[in-house]
């Protein structure tokens, strides 16, 4: 594994396969957050059981957590490297005409979504934890045992306007993060074939439509609540 990783070739496509990961898990956690627009109940319930369930909560917790740091130090490692390894004169060349603007800043963009999940963190994965395995109330209900916790918690979040303001940021970052590294970590691993112009128009759509479903969530419950 570690020489796999000292190679530049090894390095992408570790990159590469870590982002595919997230990206699936990205489609999931939005198509469970959709449901508190729809349907509080159903929200509720499958939360309670993502929440709940061992399999989720000790096996593909912790390998998301390790995707995500894998991802952005690896992320981060490349850029030094790529930095390191163009000569002086690549700096005098013209950027536009050598790269996409979206290419050329993908550390910015990740950087900015790295903060964005310090903050998403201290929003709900630690509130979650403490709740869980710091007062041991595994059971997800309201203070008063009426129904399930989840939801609420969700509205409550986004009833400050700094807030949703920030989360919508993020996500502008993330479309524009994911319109390059899509199809970047498809030609990583060797999908650069004669599907590529499908994969294209898929990786925009998903690029484009995620991000914009997230934003559309916190809308919806700031005006709503």
């Amino acid at each position: 594994m570690s020489g796999i990783l000292n190679s530049t070739i090894g390095r992408k496509f570790a990159m590469a396969l870590s982002a595919l990961f997230l990206m699936i898990f990205l489609l999931q956690h939005f198509a469970i957050n959709i449901l508190s627009v729809f349907s509080p109940d159903t929200f509720n319930e499958v939360s309670h059981f993502m929440g709940t369930f061992w399999v989720v909560q000790y096996i593909f917790q912790p390998i998301l957590i390790f995707g995500v740091i894998f991802h952005f130090v690896m992320g981060f490692v490349l850029e030094i490297k790529n930095k390191k390894a163009r000569p002086i004169s690549y700096a005098k060349n013209n950027g536009n005409a050598n790269s996409s603007w979206m290419s050329r800043n993908m550390i910015w963009s990740g950087a900015a979504i790295l903060a964005f999940m310090v903050l998403h963190f201290i929003d709900f994965w630690f509130p979650e934890m403490n709740i869980k395995y710091i007062q041991g109330d595994m059971s997800g209900l309201l203070a008063d045992g009426e129904g399930f916790r989840y939801y609420e918690e969700l509205v409550h979040k986004f009833e400050n306007p700094i807030r949703v303001a920030a989360y919508a940021l993020a996500f502008v970052f993330l479309a524009l993060h994911l319109l390059h590294g899509f199809m970047s970590a498809f030609q990583s691993i060797g999908a650069d074939n004669k599907y590529v112009k499908s994969l294209q128009g898929f990786a925009k759509v998903y690029a484009i439509g995620i991000p914009l479903g997230f934003v559309f969530i916190a809308l919806f419950h700031f005006f709503n609540h």
